[in-house]
């Protein structure tokens, strides 16, 4: 039964799909209409943590994947290492002890309730589904079961756009995303070398000094890679 909904899931956001790039916003606005939910964001998830957003319904999904990228902290990235479901049906109660950043930043978009589903083949990491709600309440067994099949369909979209990407001669993993993050990539190389610090560690430096500054992550990578910002200094690394 479950299989049949995803398969029906996958027919109706991929027929009519102009390119292959389309169908993952269109599977978010048909999960976010599918479900007792306010919206909804898929994220591209590694071994090191949150690698890029690949769609969001609306302005408090892009600000929760947001945060999740620019802290590499938050229900998708436990959601992510541990393989489970993430429920936070009130994290206004729940969410300040066990993220006490992104939760600030995601209770003041004004969600009240996260929903987060890894998407695994395996062992491996692609991804997490989030589904957010404006007021605090749990998801009943049905919804449960709705939003596992979603999952499950998105994990089918991700490899579809991963195998095409490799067709079409683009890297391997090579997933569209909203926002470039090379520079991010780029930024945490020159910080390794500046504070002589290890790849793990300055990314985490850039994550700190992103959230205390309360500028986008992408947005200081891009002064770092221009020069115009050094964490060479251990007062400006903070």
């Amino acid at each position: 039964m479950a299989s049949t909904r995803v398969a029906e899931i996958l027919a109706v956001v991929v027929d009519g799909a102009g390119r292959a790039s389309d169908v993952p916003p269109r599977l978010i606005r048909a999960c976010t209409a599918a479900l007792p939910v306010s919206g909804v964001g898929l994220i591209l998830m590694t071994d090191q943590g949150p690698a890029g957003i690949v769609a969001t319904s609306d302005s408090p999904a892009a600000t929760m994947e947001d945060l999740q990228f620019t802290l590499g902290d938050g229900p998708c990235v436990e959601s992510s290492r541990t393989g489970r479901p993430v429920l936070q049906p009130d994290l206004a109660r729940t969410g300040p002890e066990r993220w006490p950043a992104f939760s600030a930043g995601a209770l003041d978009a004004g969600i009240r309730a996260i929903f987060a589903f890894p998407l695994r083949v395996g062992g491996i990491r692609l991804g997490v589904l989030d589904l957010y709600r404006d007021r605090a309440g749990e998801l009943s067994q049905a919804d449960m079961t709705e939003a596992l099949s979603f999952a499950s369909a998105a994990t089918a979209v991700l490899l579809h756009l991963q195998a095409q990407r490799s067709t079409d001669g683009g890297e391997l993993g090579a997933i569209p995303v909203l926002e470039d993050r090379a520079e991010v990539h780029q930024a945490t190389g020159i910080i390794s070398v500046q504070a002589d610090v290890d790849i793990s560690e300055a990314l985490v430096r850039l994550r700190a000094r992103a959230y205390a500054s309360e500028r986008p992550i992408v947005e200081l990578a891009r002064d770092v890679v221009h020069g115009s910002l050094s964490f060479g200094d251990d007062t400006l690394a903070g």
